[in-house]
């Protein structure tokens, strides 16, 4: 077994346990200016529910985790609702560098996604707390997927947010 730039068979583990091992998605992070307000944000408008306790880490396991020296996170997991215990993990570095490219073309991560009951209702909570408008919203077919409503939405730091609603 060969990936690119490790070979396998040099690992101490058996093949068995290289290709069964279970795998399940955890939670998505999002580095914030202020984990309080945009989980606030993410809690009213999308029912996310905290996921104590608020995280405090800091110290040299933290240093090699990230590679960086001297790191102080802050944040908390919020529960998505809808999900079997997946969260959005809202972190705040004490020493962080703004990212002033947030667009929807970008390479990478572009953006999360929720399903909603109605969009245009979901969108107003989302402007009242905050949020804004990437483009309108449209109602269209999709060809073998059926009907869908949706939008592109920035929460109140600048990530994008796709509300949609298909039928």
């Amino acid at each position: 077994m060969q990936t690119i730039g490790y070979d396998l068979r040099q690992s101490k583990l058996s093949e068995k346990e290289l290709c069964s091992m279970k795998i399940a998605f955890s939670h998505v992070n999002l580095v914030s200016r202020d984990w309080r307000a945009l989980a606030d944000f993410y809690i009213h408008v999308f029912d996310c529910i905290e996921k104590p306790p608020a995280r405090d880490l800091k110290g040299p396991w933290v240093d090699r985790l990230t590679g960086l020296k001297d790191t102080h996170i802050q944040g908390i997991h919020l529960t998505l609702p809808g999900s079997n215990g997946q969260t959005l993990e809202i972190f705040s570095y004490q020493k962080s560098r703004q990212n002033q490219t947030k667009e929807i073309n970008l390479e990478g991560f572009g953006h999360i996604a929720f399903a909603v009951e109605n969009v245009q209702v979901c969108v107003e909570r989302l402007l009242a707390h905050g949020g804004s408008l990437v483009g309108k919203v449209i109602d269209t077919d999709i060809e073998g997927v059926g009907h869908i409503s949706v939008v592109y939405a920035r929460d109140p730091e600048g990530n994008i947010i796709e509300l949609q609603r298909w039928s």
